[in-house]
């Protein structure tokens, strides 16, 4: 089995339009690595200089949020989905 990473619109000129991307079980870190080994210049538009999320970049293992959960060292199990959410802001009602 592996881990399904679902990749936003902004990433997919990265990773060749795809939308989904299969990769093994890892932690976040791992995978965000192992994202990159692929699809050369994720990890930089994902992570700033320190090796952190971006403060823009939302990740989420099944519908949790990893910063509520251990960051970057979260465990992604086979089956689980990965998601990289870009954050939304602005704009008035």
């Amino acid at each position: 089995m592996s881990v399904t990473i679902r990749v936003p619109s902004q990433l997919r000129s990265l990773t060749g339009g795809a939308g989904e991307v299969a990769l093994p079980a890892g932690s976040v870190r791992e995978m965000i690595a192992s994202l990159d080994s692929q699809y050369s210049g994720v990890a930089e538009r994902l992570l700033d200089a320190d090796g952190s999320l971006r403060r823009f970049v939302n990740v989420f293992v099944g519908d949790e949020d990893v910063r509520f959960l251990e960051g970057l060292d979260t465990d992604v199990h086979d089956g689980q989905t990965m998601s990289i959410v870009p954050a939304v802001a602005g704009g008035a009602l």
